[in-house]
């Protein structure tokens, strides 16, 4: 008991030591947390980095005014960039006509249109929408102006005249059309048509070069005049076909009009196409007709071709050295517009309202300047009428490659 008694003081003792040590540690654990929250309240947070702002959608369209390529010289125009929107009727054309006409320029392409070859002769079957689509993401639309800012030219027409021809001279039929001479580029200018119709020498060098002969010399002229035609001929033995003439050069003499010769001698506005009037003008002064024809001394040579059933549907070869589609084919100066060029085309007169895609395929010795082109109306008669009557404003837009 005494033991018991003596144990028991010691035990309470070291019982309130811990207790006192318990509530210490408890105190400075408080004091620290305390002291954790306050740096923590204080302290300043690391910093992220700022999140990237959303990306800006780029609206702004192929041709728009915004992302418009620079102004280009070329040759004796002036490109102007525009946007599609400007070019008159581009949503109603029926592209189908043009692209055959393109597809024809792919067969002797310059290197610019080359490496878009490909596309188009796989966009031939596509649909109308699908091809003004490639177009806009391909190419870029320019307006064609002169050096000094001039956006408005000349549009006149030419075709492919088909006359009557014998192979031999003869029964009315007197008037030559002449292979080139040999010694062509030898003399340069060549004689004029005066010279060739009246020197011996000139006229030594090209005989054994007759192709045909054909009735009516104002006939030959409107052939001279448009470069090409077919001939209805009779063959030496009774026998009938039809051959194209193809330009295969000049005498390098300069073109006068014939119908402004006329107007100087006082015939006056002509009412009916030009040939019309001409063969009624020579019916009435017959002794003049040689003064008329001289007027113009430039002189053509021709080079006959076969014309098979898939080539009578085409128009002639033009100077890019490809099949002219009737409607879809011009002739510009090639100084302002290369060949194989997709142009788009804007004239509006009495004779024909036209906005439309077309290709530069040809050239004239009369044609001439920046804004300034030669629509090929087709083959025949009804052709020539439209041709006839052709001479008004005219607005260009050549599409280049982007």
């Amino acid at each position: 008991m005494n033991t018991r008694m003596s144990k028991a003081p010691r035990a309470s003792s070291k019982s309130k030591v811990m207790t006192v040590f318990f509530r210490v540690t408890q105190t400075a654990a408080i004091i620290a947390f305390a002291w954790l929250l306050a740096s923590c309240a204080t302290a300043p947070l690391p910093s992220r980095p700022a999140p990237p702002p959303p990306p800006v959608a780029d609206t702004a369209r192929p041709g728009d005014s915004a992302s418009l390529p620079p102004v280009r010289m070329q040759g004796k125009s002036r490109w102007v960039p525009v946007p599609w929107a400007d070019l008159p009727g581009f949503e109603g054309d029926n592209l189908f006509e043009a692209w055959n006409a393109w597809l024809k320029s792919c067969e002797r392409p310059g290197p610019v249109f080359a490496p878009l070859c490909g596309e188009v002769r796989r966009l031939s079957i596509a649909s109308g929408d699908e091809q003004r689509a490639w177009m806009t993401s391909r190419l870029q639309p320019y307006r064609v102006e002169t050096p000094q800012g001039a956006a408005e030219g000349l549009l006149t027409s030419y075709y492919e005249p088909v006359l009557r021809a014998r192979r031999q001279p003869g029964n009315g039929y007197r008037v030559p059309l002449y292979q080139p001479p040999a010694g062509l580029g030898a003399r340069k200018p060549w004689y004029t048509r005066q010279e060739i119709e009246t020197l011996p020498e000139a006229q030594a060098a090209l005989r054994g070069r007759e192709i045909a002969w054909l009735a009516d010399p104002i006939d030959a002229m409107s052939l001279h005049i448009q470069g090409s035609g077919r001939l209805a001929i009779s063959e030496a033995d009774g026998a009938q076909r039809t051959v194209r003439v193809a330009f295969a050069g000049s005498n390098e003499q300069p073109f006068r009009s014939i119908v402004q010769w006329l107007a100087e001698q006082g015939q006056g506005r002509m009412s009916a196409p030009w040939t019309e009037s001409t063969k009624a003008w020579a019916a009435q002064n017959p002794q003049r007709v040689p003064q008329l024809l001289w007027s113009n001394p430039r002189y053509i040579f021709f080079r006959e071709e076969a014309l098979t059933e898939m080539d009578a549907a085409l128009g002639p070869r033009g100077a890019q050295g490809v099949a002219l589609t009737p409607g879809r084919s011009i002739a510009v100066d090639r100084e302002s517009i290369p060949y194989g060029t997709p142009v788009w085309l804007a004239s509006r007169g009495a004779a024909v309202d036209l906005q439309k895609l077309v290709i530069a395929q040809d050239t004239g010795s009369a044609i001439v300047g920046a804004v300034r082109a030669d629509y090929f109306a087709g083959t025949g008669p009804e052709a020539g009428l439209l041709a006839s009557r052709v001479n008004q404003p005219l607005r260009l837009w050549v599409l280049w490659p982007r």
